[in-house]
């Protein structure tokens, strides 16, 4: 990325979700804690050489452990960013937000706001700012700086002086300052020609239901069924290296035919940290493809999963979400 060639950041909103970044302790271990403005104004005043752009501040409500990360607090991040935007007039924005779930938001993110022509910016912290050996202002500070240096429109993960595409990362670590990587993941769909209306960020949302089922040796037709049953509008299927499955039971392909039949979205995605879905490579998986599962190519979970609620989210039809799944809206396909 030539961020040379992308204005610089002047007027920045920093949206402050929780996480470790700005946690302190309790009597029940380190929780969210408010007052980070403050804490963060100070850092950023003793570091007098430290050039960044112009930011205010917004606490999100309420303050979150990432783990407990929803996608109805995507609405709420998602109508935080198009405020700051398009209301308060800033051209960036930055998350504060816990590492645990930040690649599935930073994916998220990037469907939900299709077409904003702003820099959104993710980071946060292993561990918590004010503790020894804690990479929270580095990152902080890293990520003001690299949207001040100028980034392209869209949604980025920044962490220890990195910056990382959210369609390709996940975190593969709970220890360190590298928790994220980016998986050299293959495989994709053509891009979409534009993005339709209803996908645009500025059109309402609605909330969708959608599950992640991996699979595993001797997985049966009655736990796919009980998902099914749950009301699920989308499902993004976990499947073995290039996109196989247990092809030799028919309970559980007839389950996955009546998923379609039903109206329920199925993506197959790999479990391998590297390479992608080809479902008509092998017979195990031509025959997933038969009953309606669509592949997912180089998708990562996130991404899959981001996007199928942000395709649903926009209440398009079934058939219109199956075309669009296909198709790289964001980046998600890209080598």
């Amino acid at each position: 990325m030539n961020s040379s060639t992308y204005p610089a950041a002047q007027h920045v909103m920093v949206l402050y979700t929780g996480g470790t970044i700005g946690m302190q302790a309790s009597a029940h271990g380190l929780a969210p804690a408010s007052g980070f403005e403050a804490r963060m104004r100070e850092y950023l005043h003793s570091q007098p050489d430290l050039v960044v752009p112009h930011w205010r501040f917004r606490e999100m409500s309420p303050l979150i452990d990432s783990a407990n990360m929803t996608p109805a607090y995507w609405q709420q991040l998602r109508e935080a960013v198009v405020d700051a935007v398009d209301v308060q007039g800033c051209d960036s924005v930055l998350i504060l937000h816990g590492t645990d779930t930040l690649a599935y938001s930073a994916a998220a993110m990037s469907f939900q706001l299709l077409g904003l022509q702003a820099r959104v910016c993710f980071t946060g912290s292993m561990l918590p700012a004010g503790v020894a050996d804690s990479d929270a202002w580095e990152n902080l500070s890293g990520a003001l700086v690299a949207l001040g240096q100028g980034l392209a429109p869209g949604v980025h993960l920044y962490f220890h002086g990195e910056l990382l595409d959210p369609m390709r990362c996940a975190k593969i670590r709970s220890f360190g300052r590298h928790p994220f990587k980016r998986l050299e993941r293959q495989g994709g769909g053509v891009k979409a020609p534009s993005i339709s209306t209803p996908l645009h960020y500025d059109q309402p949302r609605q909330l969708a239901n959608v599950a992640v089922l991996p699979l595993f040796p001797g997985i049966g037709a009655e736990i796919l069924e009980g998902l099914l049953d749950s009301g699920i509008q989308g499902l993004v299927l976990e499947c073995y290296g290039s996109g196989t499955g247990p092809s030799d039971n028919p309970e559980f392909l007839a389950a996955l035919s009546r998923a379609r039949d039903n109206g329920v979205v199925v993506v197959a995605v790999t479990q391998c940290h590297e390479g992608g879905v080809e479902l008509d490579v092998y017979e195990a998986g031509s025959r997933l493809r038969s009953v309606g599962v669509l592949s997912g190519g180089g998708m990562t979970r996130e991404a899959a999963f981001g996007k199928l609620h942000g395709l649903l989210g926009a209440q398009l039809e079934p058939t219109q979400v199956r075309q669009l799944m296909e198709l790289d809206l964001a980046g998600e396909f890209s080598a």
